[in-house]
């Protein structure tokens, strides 16, 4: 019998209604011959409004303790799932992101998953029950509760598909499937049939919220391939595999909420690197010649208040720019033509955006922007490199 890893996005079970639903879903594919493990995220906004409720006691929660409760959103999920498929008169049971062995490094609020050890849930699907898993968390070496960054259920599920040998590792949300630009800000964005692990790791690390990032790292490195649909919907979605199509361009992608660190003198890089580091601060660009700069994203730094404090202390001279965005296309060869970023450029100041800053890659370009610019950026993207 085949083992099949599915996951559902948090607006798949954000109330009781939509949890039936999912679980009669279930129920029936189980029934019609598969072993499955399924991976919850939070009921809905859950995990903000944990997040909120935390800010309300602090304004920069530490990270283990904030681990500790927004780690609570997935458990509710997945209890409530498995009796509710109990209702329908199958076996489920459920289990936390350290029972089910997802081990991960130290860091809390965006740890990286080093191993699972699956041994629970082999035993659980061997005997005939349907496993329901929380998403988004794990467990470090030394015991501490651990969560993986926003979309890290995502992460969850391809892991956890790798360690059970599964044949399909299915990402259900409330979408159909990869977009070439987020619908909501690009009206000409289309549905993709199929997208290459290289492009979709490069479209989720710069936006778009499909898919996360080291879940893509993980299928590519153990060839798993995605399937990413809308749930309750019969459409095919798309595919991530290796293979890219043939095309142009593949998709855009914009962000907010970033910050740029700059800091000029004797082993500017080195130093700013060794703070970083120190305060656990991801890294989405590095640049370095003489003057030193950094640009990441403050999704997994909720204590950025006190992190920001500490880090003017240590590196006299530090300037600190907020505010800022990106707007990114993607495409193997887009970014390897020298044409092509100047008309990226050009696109972006024909809609009254001042690029602050240009990086690109073989596969793609990315145009650092004010961050009210990104979205309208990338429509402007869109337009010159899928659209045309």
């Amino acid at each position: 019998m085949e083992t099949i890893v599915q996951k559902y996005g948090g607006s798949s079970v954000a109330d009781v209604d939509k949890i039936r639903r999912v679980a009669a879903a279930v129920v029936a594919r189980a029934r019609a011959g598969a072993r499955l493990c399924v991976v919850v995220s939070a009921m809905g906004d859950t995990t903000d409004e944990l997040m909120a409720l935390a800010r309300k006691v602090t304004p920069s929660p530490p990270r283990r303790e904030l681990d500790m409760l927004v780690s609570c959103g997935e458990r509710i999920s997945m209890a409530l799932l498995a009796m509710a498929i109990g209702e329908l008169g199958a076996q489920a049971i459920s289990f936390t992101g350290s029972q089910s062995g997802i081990l991960t490094d130290e860091r809390h609020s965006g740890a990286r998953v080093v191993e699972v050890r699956p041994a629970r849930l082999e035993e659980a699907l061997a005997a005939g029950k349907i496993v329901i898993v929380a998403g988004f968390q794990g467990v470090s070496r030394t015991r501490e509760v651990t969560t993986l960054g926003r979309g890290g259920s995502d992460t969850t599920a391809v892991a956890l598909a790798a360690a059970l040998g599964a044949s399909a590792c299915e990402i259900y949300s409330d979408v159909e499937g990869v977009w070439t630009g987020d619908p909501r800000h690009v009206p000409a964005a289309r549905q993709l049939d199929s997208v290459s692990y290289e492009e979709m790791f490069e479209l989720a690390e710069h936006g778009a919220k499909v898919l996360n990032q080291q879940a893509v790292e993980w299928a590519r490195r153990a060839g798993i391939v995605i399937h990413a649909r809308k749930t309750g919907s019969d459409g095919a979605g798309t595919r991530v595999e290796a293979a890219p199509a043939e095309r142009r361009a593949t998709g855009v992608a914009s962000c907010g909420d970033l910050v740029r660190l700059r800091l000029s003198g004797a082993d500017a890089a080195v130093r700013l690197c060794r703070a970083m580091a120190e305060h656990g601060l991801p890294v989405r660009q590095l640049a370095a010649r003489g003057d030193a700069s950094s640009l990441f994203a403050l999704d997994d730094v909720p204590d950025w208040a006190s992190v920001r404090a500490a880090l003017g202390a240590a590196l006299p001279g530090l300037e600190v720019d907020e505010g800022l965005g990106t707007a990114t296309v993607v495409g193997h060869g887009v970014g390897a033509r020298a044409v092509s970023i100047a008309d990226a450029v050009a696109a972006a100041r024909g809609v009254g955006a001042e690029v602050i800053g240009i990086d690109a890659t073989p596969l793609r370009i990315t145009l650092v922007v004010p961050e009210q610019a990104a979205r309208p950026v990338a429509a402007a993207l869109h337009a010159l490199f899928i659209s045309a």
